[in-house]
């Protein structure tokens, strides 16, 4: 299974918007730019929204049927490990590894020494093709490095020898995730990641690191722009030697995580893979339902009321709602309107309150992403809000559609000058 050069995590909650979806990567070829769209869905979004991995399989490829297209598209099982992945087995043939909760399990003083041993070659000034400084490696640095990502490695090892099993080798799309922790890997630290990934037999197809500064749900990049560039571009470097180094596949290509609605650092991605002739995998499935939910507001006197009662709600279970986000949220909860305020607002004014519009007055980040939180809310009235969702299908379309090509593959994509 070849994914492409440029691929695109798409999805959205509930299911519905699949073709308008799609229709993005359609526009996108129409310009010239191939974008291969990968459905993703989590067991965390499953187990929230009472949904099955086969229902992705089934929307993916009702929708590729409906439009007719001729490329090539995958499903994946996102941020599984070894207690799910079974259940995603049938359904994907693309498995994200999250082992971030193995980052920093100790294996044991004897694995360390053994790993320190096996790379002390690239111990001193460790050059890197195409960085004009070498990276500084100690004898420390390797022992550091072993301690914290060793366990997370095998870990990956061994779910993937899992699916291996039983769907045999070359028929599904590898990707690692090591991105929801406290702290980013610096680029010195993916290469010796890879190398560990690979000693565990894993031809990684895509690699997902935590990046400088905060990818959080829904809204912009929040850090130093400029230290992101400078971190992304030698990880490009090291993803490519180490292809060579490692022996893994030469379409190995890094993933972001959260991309969603990152604007500020689309441009510096766009030009650094113009610059290189570099790949990426980009996922942003969660702004489809903020596409969704702003439609739904501005359908009428029933949506307006819905997405109110739905916000009242989620008030009422805060904590609950962004406990499994943690690691990439952060609201203040002060920003977020009380409940009377909230009966205040028109729907205009609560959609722009939620659509990502720097230059709007009326955008509220923290609103945004706790309303990106709060779709188990709509799951558990799932009837109405599907029905409202319904009553407007081409108007949310639109959205949906408009967001993923114009917000989206444009800035990321496009052969600007």
């Amino acid at each position: 299974m070849e994914l492409g050069k440029y691929s695109l995590g798409v999805g959205d909650r509930f299911g519905m918007q699949g073709s308008s979806l799609l229709k993005a990567f359609e526009i996108a070829a129409s310009q010239g730019i191939s974008i291969t769209p990968v459905w993703n869905k989590s067991h965390r979004e499953h187990k929230l929204t009472g949904t099955r991995p086969a229902e992705v399989r089934i929307e993916a490829d009702e929708a590729v049927k409906l439009s007719g297209w001729k490329s090539g598209y995958f499903v994946d099982a996102d941020h599984i490990n070894e207690k799910n992945v079974e259940d995603f087995i049938g359904s994907s043939d693309f498995f994200t590894i999250d082992v971030a909760e193995y980052i920093g399990v100790d294996p044991g003083t004897s694995a360390i020494g053994s790993s320190v041993n096996r790379n002390l070659k690239y111990s001193g000034s460790l050059s890197i093709p195409g960085l004009a400084d070498p990276f500084t490696i100690t004898r420390e640095f390797l022992a550091e490095t072993s301690r914290m990502f060793l366990k997370a490695a095998e870990q990956a090892g061994l779910i993937y020898k899992y699916i291996e099993n039983r769907k045999g080798r070359g028929n599904f799309i590898t990707e690692v995730s090591m991105d929801e922790v406290g702290r980013s890997q610096s680029p010195a630290e993916l290469f010796f990641i890879l190398g560990f990934l690979s000693q565990e037999g894993i031809p990684v197809n895509t690699i997902a690191p935590r990046f400088t500064g905060s990818f959080h749900k829904g809204i912009d990049y929040s850090g130093d722009v400029n230290l992101f560039e400078s971190e992304f571009e030698q990880d490009l470097f090291v993803v490519d030697l180490a292809k060579t180094e490692f022996g893994l596949p030469a379409n190995l290509k890094l993933s972001v995580h959260s991309g969603s609605d990152k604007r500020s650092i689309y441009p510096v991605i766009n030009r650094l893979l113009r610059k290189y002739n570099s790949g990426i995998h980009l996922k942003t499935a969660g702004t489809t339902w903020l596409e969704e939910f702003t439609g739904v507001i501005l359908s009428g006197s029933k949506g307006h009321e819905f997405g109110i009662s739905l916000y009242k709600q989620a008030l009422n279970r805060y904590e609950e709602l962004i406990g499994p986000y943690a690691y990439v949220t952060r609201i203040n909860l002060s920003n977020l309107p009380d409940k009377r305020k909230i009966d205040s607002w028109s729907a205009g004014e609560f959609a722009r309150a939620v659509m990502h519009n720097d230059a709007d007055e009326c955008y509220n980040p923290d609103l945004r992403q706790f309303i990106h939180l709060s779709y188990k809310i709509a799951a558990e009235n799932i009837g109405d809000y599907k029905q409202l969702v319904m009553e407007n299908p081409q108007q949310i379309a639109k959205r949906v559609t408009d967001n993923i090509y114009t917000n989206h593959i444009k800035p990321i994509f496009s052969n600007r000058k």
